[in-house]
């Protein structure tokens, strides 16, 4: 009886945990100030709420970009834009779904570029939470090419300017 109870009481514990990570992991990040400038181009990224990107820090506040090519920029090159921010620093790495504009984890979406949709800076890296996704927008939109998160690189980037 009481290693059935010792089980439980564990079982409950981990359980509290879980749910209390998911809660954790579910709370959307924070909305950028009117003041909010992408490191990468200066744009107030309040401005455009549906482009969005950001990093959040281990520790601190979330640093917005005006969109997911500013954003990788930044990842390409961290020392250009933001010096004081280590990789070591980067908790999350965020971007909006083009469909839902729900906040997504920007390593495991599927971008599409060369598409007829342009973001506050042109053209743009569209992101998608899945690969059907990016497959219909690329449809209904001339995608070119889609990619995954290790795919892009600066030379992409610099097609896109």
């Amino acid at each position: 009886m009481k290693t059935a109870l010792r089980g439980f009481r564990v079982a409950l514990i981990a359980v509290a945990l879980v749910l209390s990570v998911t809660a954790m992991a579910a709370e959307p990040p924070p909305a950028p100030g009117a003041r909010d400038k992408c490191p990468v181009c200066g744009m107030f990224v309040a401005r455009h709420p549906d482009w969005m990107a950001l990093f959040q820090r281990r520790q601190g506040p979330p640093q917005f970009f005006c969109g997911p090519k500013d954003l990788f920029k930044f990842i390409h090159a961290p020392d250009k834009y933001l010096p004081e921010v280590s990789r070591q620093d980067v908790a999350a790495i965020l971007v909006k779904d083009y469909y839902s504009l729900a906040f997504i984890d920007a390593r495991g979406a599927h971008y599409v570029v060369g598409s007829d949709v342009h973001g506050p800076m042109g053209p743009e890296l569209i992101p998608f939470v899945s690969r059907e996704g990016a497959a219909e927008f690329m449809r209904d939109h001339s995608g070119e090419r889609m990619l995954t998160y290790a795919e892009i690189t600066p030379q992409i980037l610099r097609g896109l300017d």
